[in-house]
């Protein structure tokens, strides 16, 4: 459903228009005059016969017009009602910025869920309940009754909190953002931040869309929206309730280190929203993008009269995986001949903090020629002979002289010495930062979503399986009471999905133990084959490197008796004797349900350090090609797999395999709610990989 008549209505009604300057209903109406509103307004107030000088109505049936838009705010126990007369008059869309609803228990939660199942039946779409409204700054409108608004200008800013929204119009206008338009959420129940990134994706006046958020309530269809906005226009993002306090607990290595904010990290990464970590970062990178042209690539030039800021930005670009470009001998020559034997002409080029206004200008005008520069961040320190006004001015005019498309950001340092010039600069879309770092790091979040833009699709890749084996095995586990799998279950649903494992058999006693040898020789391992036991080596159930029969009776016992010390309780299906895989690296794949965005995959070192070195990444299922090679890239020990000190490189290919095979598993059966492959043993390049141990957790 389009937006239009949401945003821009040909008529709309305030549904407790009220007299009393104190109260909301007031507000809206005092905005909605004041806003330089084109279109019909009609005042529902049974009580008044007019306010600010315009008609009121007794009913909403009493206006002779249909009604685009209604604005309610009434107590919520005549919502309900108000609906049904806005059903009357053809409504199609009701802000309801009336509390009372889910937010104050289950009474209230109750009453919006009657509410939406109204609305549905009457085809109107809601806002809110319990929000500020919305403002449209080109229609315009403000349905809302915020006091502070902001100008005119491309950013579209949407909030899951009143308070919050309204202390972000307040700061916007002080601080000069221009927005396009504004939404206030309030509780979701219908109208949500993905139906607002989808409409804004061919809003010609929205080129930039921002939100924060406490949380989605469709993870998957919030991926494929912003997945398909972020190709075209950039979606920046404050997340808040980033802990997993009051979570279930997880028994799982994956599911420890797991949580809600790695999940939206992960979410955001595959879909290419940026993630802002405070307000004012995302309207640091907003206004970036707003006025300025997306870098084409990441070689950057700094200019300064001072040496300190032009280090300290020298210094975030590398922190910042960017470039400082190689500026070309030509140019270098040029500048030799136009500042000062004292001045440094490479990167950062220092022009000297006795720099007026033209050497700024001549500087700039000369490196925005250099083919090899992707974008520049001019940093101006005022110093007693600084022309911060005039410096300001040559910028503006060298660029429009130019007519390249390259970006350039600022950082005027300081504050009244230089709020003329930035002043100057914001007016004409340049864009300032009061200390470099902050510069850098709008630069570099613009470089990352034009390489999000350019990147290409991943054609999927399906892997033969047999899913009637793991249904059977599944449905066994659940009839039988059992929701862990046995270690020989799990293994034969990885077998199932053409992952490879050790030889390995069950042995019940040391007879049988020593017929499975003949099938795999040694040395071998032994595992507790327990689906009470999770994690075997707390336990003593694990023996590595058995050579000989001796050593294969002194384990076997030593396990049993390991066990029954510790797990005196535990049933125990056997011993599992399995082939030792020598010659490898130990890594993990593992799998954590997330409550909204479904199956979690991590990677990274495994065996027993991976909960202390926490060296991981993590992906939403289903992956690509590409995330799967940008997750083992990720991993800070990534040069482990790829060979150090003349060891042959890993077989990464294999990983990558591993961890496409298990996406699909877990796209499949989404019964699996946790799983560990740890280890999942890898050996040299060409020789594949091998999952060691495996442990799979299913829900009722």
């Amino acid at each position: 459903m389009k937006f239009a008549d949401f945003f821009c209505p040909k008529s709309v009604a305030v549904i407790g228009a009220a007299r009393e300057e104190t109260k909301v209903g007031h507000t809206i109406v005092h905005n909605i005059l004041n806003s330089g509103y084109p279109g019909k307004f009609f005042l529902i107030n049974p009580n008044a016969n007019e306010i600010h000088g315009k008609k009121c109505y007794k009913s909403l049936l009493d206006v002779e017009e249909n009604i685009d838009l209604a604005i309610m705010a009434i107590p919520n126990k005549f919502i309900l009602q108000a609906l049904e007369d806005c059903s009357k008059k053809q409504t199609k869309f009701a802000i309801i910025i009336s509390a009372g609803f889910k937010e104050t228990g289950i009474e209230g939660a109750l009453l919006e869920k009657q509410l939406i199942e109204k609305a549905k039946e009457f085809g109107i779409r809601i806002l809110g309940p319990n929000c500020l409204g919305m403002i449209d700054f080109n229609c315009p409108i403000n349905g809302s009754f915020s006091p502070s608004i902001p100008d005119k200008g491309v950013i579209g800013f949407i909030s899951q909190s009143g308070a919050l929204g309204t202390a972000v119009l307040d700061w916007a206008k002080t601080n000069g953002i221009g927005l396009s338009k504004f939404v206030s959420l309030g509780n979701k129940a219908d109208i949500s931040e993905i139906n607002l990134f989808e409409d804004w994706l061919d809003d010609k006046k929205t080129k930039v869309i921002t939100a924060y958020l406490e949380g989605v309530t469709n993870g998957n269809e919030f991926m494929r929206v912003c997945n398909k906005v972020t190709k075209k226009k950039p979606i920046i993002i404050v997340k808040s309730g980033n802990t997993n306090a009051g979570a279930r607990a997880v028994s799982s290595h994956t599911g420890t280190l797991a949580g809600s904010s790695r999940a939206y990290d992960a979410a955001f990464k595959q879909t290419g929203v940026i993630r802002a970590k405070t307000i004012k970062d995302l309207f640091n990178f907003a206004i970036a993008f707003a006025h300025q042209p997306l870098p084409k690539g990441d070689k950057i030039v700094i200019i300064t009269n001072a040496g300190g800021p032009g280090i300290m930005a020298s210094d975030a670009c590398e922190e910042n995986k960017m470039q400082l470009a190689k500026i070309d001998i030509q140019t270098v020559e040029i500048l030799k001949s136009i500042l000062p034997p004292a001045a440094n002409f490479y990167n950062p080029v220092d022009v000297l903090g006795d720099a007026l206004a033209d050497r700024y200008g001549k500087t700039f005008e000369i490196i925005l020629k250099d083919k090899n520069v992707n974008a520049i961040i001019v940093i101006l320190t005022p110093q007693a002979m600084t022309q911060e006004l005039d410096t300001a001015k040559a910028l503006v005019n060298a660029i429009k002289e130019s007519g390249r498309e390259i970006p350039v950001i600022t950082s005027f340092m300081g504050g009244s010495e230089v709020k003329e010039g930035v002043d100057y600069l914001n007016k004409n879309g340049i864009p300032n930062f009061t200390i470099p770092e902050e510069a850098v790091q709008a630069l570099r979040v613009m470089i990352e979503q034009e390489s999000w833009m350019a990147k290409k699709e991943d054609s999927k890749k399906i892997f033969k399986s047999d899913k009637d084996k793991v249904k059977s095995i599944f449905e066994k586990s659940i009839r039988e009471g059992r929701l862990e799998l046995g270690e020989m279950e799990s293994r034969g649903i990885l077998e199932a999905y053409g992952i490879r494992v050790p030889i390995a058999k069950v042995a019940r006693d040391l007879k049988e133990a020593r017929e499975v040898v003949k099938l795999t020789g040694y040395p071998v391992v032994l595992k507790i084959d327990s689906p009470d036991i999770l994690h075997k080596t707390d336990v003593g159930g694990i023996k590595i490197g058995i050579k000989n029969y001796k050593e294969l009776e002194e384990s076997f016992e030593g396990i049993i008796s390991n066990v029954k010390k510790y797990m005196p309780s535990a049933r125990i299906n056997g011993i599992s004797i399995q082939e030792m895989i020598e010659s490898k690296k130990e890594t993990i794949i593992g799998i954590n349900k997330d409550s909204q965005f479904g199956p979690m995959i991590m990677f990274g070192l495994g065996g027993i350090y991976v909960e202390i070195l926490k060296d991981v990444s993590f992906r939403i299922a289903p992956i690509s090609q590409t995330d799967a090679r940008e997750m083992i890239e990720e991993i800070k020990t990534i040069k482990l797999l790829k060979g150090v000190r003349g060891e042959k490189p890993s077989d990464i290919e294999s990983i990558v395999e591993a961890l496409l095979k298990i996406s699909q598993l877990v796209t499949d059966f989404p019964d699996i709610i946790e799983m560990d492959i740890n280890p999942l043993f890898v050996k040299e390049e060409g020789k594949g990989s091998i999952a060691g141990d495996v442990r799979i957790r299913i829900q009722e």
